[in-house]
């Protein structure tokens, strides 16, 4: 027998409220995007394989170190910016630079190294040393700095975030074409390639950004790298 209180099977229940897993959704994406970057870089075999002391091994490991710290940036700027466009540059920056961290390593590994550098950072570039400043890579924010991008709010911290991504780009440019120049490995080259023109195309918006919330004109060109003689 059936009662007026039991629940018909056929009455569809209240919905719950939607919820929004930003954070959640980003967290997940970067994972996608490194485990993407391994398969890309596992994808293509090789007759050859650099050495622990090649420009290759030396690119792979100082620019996952280096995009390792972009996407610490884009993943405090995605969780404190107040602006929607920097939002959406900065979790940009934050998954493509993870999946290329992913595919660095899976060089690596294929090649028979480690992840971790045996001498100085920057040793395989001819220019390495004095491209380095404060122990740290071509346009690497300091410990002082990334502190300061943590604790600012509002439009300081867009303002920010911008200056030291725009920086860190810069830098990051300047050790791809290194590798474009003295690369042997045609997937490196390629790969690297495609970082410097996704890099050129996200300083144009950075910059533009940069200029709207500082109220000036936009540029319409992005600066270019400083190349060490």
């Amino acid at each position: 027998m059936t009662t007026s209180a039991q629940a018909d099977p056929d009455t569809p229940r209240p919905s719950r409220p939607a919820r929004r897993y930003g954070t959640l959704a980003v967290a997940l994406a970067i994972v996608v995007g490194l485990l993407l970057g391994y398969a890309g870089g596992l994808l293509t075999p090789r007759l050859t394989r650099p050495g622990d002391a090649s420009v290759e091994a030396g690119f792979a490991r100082d620019m996952s170190s280096h995009h390792a710290q972009a996407v610490e940036m884009g993943l405090i700027a995605f969780r404190s910016s107040s602006d929607p466009a920097v939002r959406q540059l900065a979790v940009d920056i934050a998954t493509g630079q993870q999946g290329e961290i992913g595919m660095m390593q899976s060089w690596l590994r294929e090649w028979g190294l480690g992840p971790n550098r045996s001498g100085p950072p920057m040793a395989w570039m001819s220019d390495g040393a004095a491209t380095m400043k404060d122990g740290l890579m071509p346009g690497m924010a300091t410990p002082q700095e990334l502190e300061r991008l943590r604790t600012t709010q509002g439009r300081d911290h867009d303002v920010l975030f911008l200056e030291l991504m725009i920086k860190h780009h810069l830098g990051g440019v300047h050790m791809v074409d290194a590798i474009v120049e003295h690369g042997a490995e045609s997937e490196v080259i390629e790969a690297a390639t495609r970082m410097k023109n996704t890099q050129q195309g996200e300083l144009t918006n950075m910059n533009n950004l940069l200029a709207r919330l500082k109220g000036a004109p936009a540029s319409a060109e992005a600066p270019q790298p400083h190349h060490s003689n």
